[in-house]
């Protein structure tokens, strides 16, 4: 934790470094970004109060009631109403759909299951050493997953992440895990995706994605690339996803 004269020196620090005013909300919000990242406060724990808050940075309660709100529409917090303010976490099951925009043409909710295939070590190479900021060379973990609703694959996955972060991952961990992988990440590595990008383009089956989703090679296939970020606009994650949209659609709710 923070002392005062620590916090002012952060202050100043930033305001130093950047040549554009930054309001004091910002500020503050931009100390309680780092909390997070430091494990101060852990997914699905109530943080302080916002008078707490403004007594330890010694600003108006308002102050910090703007930079929670900022934090809250970005989804790194969630208010709840008589309970106080909470850092988000995976296992909320709002959270699931924010990363996974994928949904059953009929309007049902289908329940999901992760089915792990693979998990290796490998050496980044230099679009994965790029995309999650490593060195070429630099261990990275690689999983392959099929993710199927209703029982029926859907999803054919191939997962890009930093090795020294996940070093204890194993294909084993995944198949006993009930948990979806995101939500893996948070409990079992302190990982916590904050958010990603993501680029999407029509591709044709090849053979081993048409193998993993039971189609016939060169059926038409949605393909997603995402990076994820944590804390920090860190990227811990590179995965390449081929969807099959016979029964789905990629929904992005704009506005």
């Amino acid at each position: 934790m923070w002392t005062m004269p620590e916090i002012c020196v952060s202050m100043r620090q930033m305001s130093s470094e950047s040549p554009t005013y930054s309001p004091l909300y910002r500020q503050i919000k931009s100390l309680l970004v780092q909390a997070l990242e430091a494990g101060e406060w852990h997914p699905g724990e109530v943080i302080p109060s916002e008078m707490e808050l403004a007594t330890r940075f010694n600003v108006s309660q308002g102050t910090v009631r703007k930079a929670i709100d900022e934090l809250a529409s970005e989804n790194l917090l969630l208010r709840r109403q008589g309970k106080g303010t909470f850092v988000a976490t995976h296992n909320d099951p709002r959270a699931f759909f924010r990363f996974l925009r994928l949904v059953p043409l009929s309007g049902d909710i289908e329940p999901s299951r992760s089915v792990p295939i693979e998990c290796w070590r490998a050496k980044a190479g230099t679009e994965a050493a790029r995309v999650l900021d490593l060195k070429v060379g630099d261990a990275i973990v690689i999983v392959r997953r099929v993710l199927e609703f209703a029982g029926k694959p859907v999803v054919a996955d191939e997962i890009y992440l930093p090795g020294e972060t996940f070093a204890a991952l194993t294909l084993e961990m995944m198949e006993e895990s009930r948990e979806s992988l995101y939500t893996l990440f948070e409990s079992r590595f302190g990982v916590r995706m904050v958010r990603a990008v993501e680029r999407l383009r029509a591709v044709a089956a090849d053979r081993a994605s048409a193998e993993l989703l039971h189609v016939a090679e060169g059926s038409p296939l949605l393909s997603v690339e995402r990076i994820s970020y944590t804390y920090g606009d860190k990227p811990v994650e590179w995965r390449r996803g081929l969807y099959l949209t016979h029964d789905h659609c990629y929904l992005n709710e704009l506005g």
